[in-house]
């Protein structure tokens, strides 16, 4: 839907879009990000109205650079917005914690999104301690409405403190959709920049560093008196309440509806936090000081917890991670069992209304199906050609991934990834391996990916002479988050024309001497030109570089589709098939199938029309149908 809805009317947005709504009624000038699931939606809402708006928006290379792109808008007097889920602040934290000394002049408002139960993530830290440690205030909406205000308010407290922000938001609430009134877009606040010429402020030597930290120190204490009539905080408190509540975020969400079940809603005192740092001490005191017993909602670390018991008195006992989860997110269930632990009193959770007994009995006759890549996906045939390779070679080899979907290689057939870190830590842990294990050494890593930090340890590896083998699997875009451009793909945010950054080129300039541009879809030749480039890493005892170009198949497809182009199917003859299962077994693609009488097919629906698997029949039985445009001749 679009963002642009007039003041007063109600939409249904995504706790993403409602930040993009709020970023647009705050009038920002400026909107980065770096993709990653649970934050894409709202630097893609943004760009989707970006140019009636007049606001620069930037997919940049990773985090680190999104952020100081924004910083550098706000040096400007302008307002920005950087997003990224919550590993891209490791990233960032460099920039991060300085701009937490420095502070802005514009507003500037980082959005960082959590993963709890890592959904779509390696981990699944809890980004507000970077507040704590970085001297940068925190606030937590708990519903899409409430998200949409508290952004477009955010701009105004980080201009009155000259502060960084930091909007914490959870997977659940970036990807709920709920109603939110819209307010008024204003016009640009500001056509154009002028640096803010502050060297003192900007230039972080140890003797602008020292007197920066002292005046972070006395900035968060005024924020904190500030948070104290915060208008998104709220306390119901009568007075004679035995127990008392905090909660913030989605786990307000859970709480009320809790209370609610449990008939507890009008017994006991309870206080809603936005403000999670720095915490409202008088307004948190109120509460404590008034009941004998407390309980902080919050999902991951005991982050609001532990200042409430250096604040609660001796006699009170202060709940939390003792009756909630540490690990994973919160629901409605876990909520009320948490209170009723609390509480100790028996507690029943409402019976679901989905019949799991349905899915159970399905459970028996459904075979296990493991995460699969797509369709046509051009890593499928890459992941088939370097197994084929190294066999052909009879070498042994340790594979080191990273984050893409060709993390699913992982998964049989291919089983062709060992090691999965973090973004970039493919080049960089196999440029050790390269050194310490006795077998060949694979990296394997996306375009993306590449560009956003797989060129550290590229030079790295040139530097030590790491005899390793690195294979970018470049599809021509952020394919994973939902086809964002990059640097690669000849397109910026707005999808208009950019410069092209090849990746052979870096690796040539940063002094790779092997470097091979493949067809995956040219299986034979694919296979060939692999093995040369282990032949090299094995005798020269130097990396090389592979990069194994081919378009993400559903970007491929949609494209053509748009087009009207009608695109190629594969069949199988039954008569030539000889059921050896080779085509099922080791190649996996998805539209590959067993029928219930045994015979292999290829499903139409699913088929895009690769022509891999017609490469790797021993028997010649898969065939195209003859219908239109065969995508591997494109």
């Amino acid at each position: 839907m679009s963002l642009l809805g007039k003041a007063g009317e109600i939409a249904l947005l995504l706790g993403n879009e409602a930040v993009a709504r709020g970023a647009l009624e705050a009038g920002i000038n400026v909107a980065t990000a770096y993709p990653g699931t649970p934050s894409t939606e709202i630097v893609e809402s943004i760009a989707s109205v970006a140019e009636r708006l007049g606001i620069y928006v930037e997919w940049s290379v990773n985090e680190k650079v999104a952020l100081e792109v924004a910083a550098a808008a706000s040096m400007c007097n302008l307002r920005a917005l950087a997003a990224m889920k919550h590993v891209g602040l490791n990233v960032a934290a460099d920039t991060f914690m300085s701009l937490g000394y420095a502070g802005v002049e514009g507003g500037l408002v980082l959005v960082s999104a959590d993963d709890p139960n890592c959904y779509s993530s390696q981990n699944e830290q809890d980004n507000r301690l970077y507040g704590l440690v970085g001297y940068v205030p925190v606030y937590e909406p708990y519903s899409p409405r409430e998200a949409k205000d508290l952004t477009r308010y955010l701009f105004e407290i980080s201009e009155r403190f000259k502060t960084l922000i930091m909007l914490r938001l959870t997977t659940r609430l970036c990807h709920t959709r709920g109603s939110v009134i819209l307010g008024e877009i204003p016009p640009a606040r500001r056509k154009g920049g002028k640096f803010s010429r502050n060297k003192e402020r900007w230039v972080l030597l140890p003797v602008n560093a020292r007197r920066l930290r002292r005046e972070a120190i006395q900035r968060l204490e005024k924020i904190r008196e500030f948070n104290e009539n915060f208008e998104f905080n709220h306390l119901k408190l009568d007075g004679d309440e035995d127990v008392g509540i905090i909660a913030s975020g989605v786990a307000f969400g859970y709480l009320k509806e809790a209370l609610n079940q449990l008939k507890l809603a009008d017994k006991v005192a309870l206080l809603k936090l936005t403000s999670i740092h720095p915490i409202p001490l008088n307004l948190v005191s109120r509460l404590v000081r008034s009941v004998n017993k407390v309980i902080v909602v919050e999902e991951l670390e005991p982050f609001i917890e532990n200042q409430v018991k250096t604040i609660a008195p001796s006699g009170v006992r202060v709940h939390g991670k003792d009756v909630f989860p540490l690990a994973g997110e919160l629901n409605l269930e876990r909520v009320i069992e948490g209170i009723g632990r609390a509480l100790n009193i028996k507690v029943k959770v409402s019976e679901p209304s989905v019949d799991f007994t349905v899915l159970e009995r399905l459970r028996e006759n459904i075979p296990p199906r493991s995460p699969v890549l797509c369709p046509g996906c051009p890593h499928r045939a890459t992941f088939f050609e370097l197994k084929r390779a190294l066999e052909n070679k009879r070498v042994k080899a340790v594979f080191c991934g990273d984050i893409g979907c060709y993390t699913l290689g992982y998964y049989p057939p291919y089983e062709e990834i060992d090691t999965t870190l973090c973004m970039g830590a493919s080049i960089g842990l196999a440029s050790g391996l390269g050194k310490f294990a006795e077998n060949l050494t694979v990296a394997i890593i996306g375009d993306s990916t590449f560009f956003h930090a797989g060129l550290p340890p590229l030079i790295n590896s040139v530097y030590s002479c790491s005899p390793i083998l690195i294979i970018v699997l470049d599809n021509a875009i952020t394919a994973m988050t939902g086809h964002q451009p990059h640097p690669g793909t000849g397109f910026n945010a707005l999808w208009r024309p950019a410069k092209k950054v090849r990746v052979e080129d870096i690796a040539k300039g940063i002094g790779v001497e092997y470097v091979d541009v493949i067809n995956p879809y040219n299986v034979e030749e694919s296979v060939l030109r692999l093995s040369k480039a282990i032949e090299y890493v094995l005798k020269e005892k130097r990396p090389a570089v592979v990069v194994s170009r081919r378009e993400c198949a559903l970007y491929s497809l949609r494209k053509l589709r748009r087009k009207g182009v009608v695109t190629e199917i594969f069949q199988i003859d039954r008569e030539k098939c000889k059921l050896c299962m080779f085509c099922v077994k080791s190649f996996g693609c998805p539209a590959i199938i067993v029928t219930p009488e045994g015979y292999v097919t290829i499903d139409e629906g699913l088929c895009v029309g690769c022509g891999v698997c017609a490469q790797l029949c021993p028997v010649g039985a898969i065939q195209p149908k003859g219908r239109g445009v065969r995508l591997d001749e494109l």
